[in-house]
């Protein structure tokens, strides 16, 4: 099964990706450390474009096809991507879970974006103007949404677990 979170950064999709990943044994894939990898490669220079998602989804796609649990953990937030991810997983025979990630609390979510401390080297980390304005066009349909500014990480947790299960049935 591949389950991939979106969101804008500071909702949450770090910490419950991560901590998903770990419940379930499953391969996570984190395009931030991806593309950082990229940009300090420079083998695509200063403009990674999507080239991070490129490789995320071929690895993805290996794992897979190795019968592993893949997560991944993106912004995902445009329309080209999110089909890539349902390639992949169509390409594998495998199931796609597409959780998205929101903080419906403006005040909270600046806070978390201003307070973030980076755990990827060299990574910049975006600014609240950054976040505010990122294009994130909406998801036709609605994927499966939590909703972190309503609930504690574990409480977030245990719901996509739960909508996990509902989903190997």
């Amino acid at each position: 099964m591949l389950i991939v979170f979106s969101g804008l950064p500071g909702t949450g999709k770090t910490t419950l990706a991560r901590a998903l990943a770990a419940s379930l044994g499953a391969v996570y894939l984190r395009i931030d450390s991806i593309e950082q990898a990229l940009r300090n490669s420079q083998a695509t220079g200063t403009d990674i474009g999507s080239s991070g998602y490129a490789v995320a989804n071929a690895i993805a796609l290996d794992n897979l096809n190795s019968g592993r649990r893949v997560v991944v953990d993106c912004v995902n937030p445009v329309q080209e991507s999110r089909a890539a991810w349902s390639t992949t997983a169509a390409s594998a025979g495998s199931r796609l879970l597409n959780v998205q990630i929101v903080c419906s609390d403006k005040t909270q979510h600046r806070q978390r974006v201003e307070s973030r401390v980076v755990d990827v080297p060299g990574l910049v980390p975006p600014t609240w103007q950054s976040v505010d304005q990122h294009d994130y066009e909406p998801w036709q349909p609605s994927p499966f949404t939590v909703d972190t500014a309503q609930l504690s990480p574990q409480a977030a947790l245990a719901l996509i677990v739960e909508q996990l299960a509902g989903c190997s049935e």
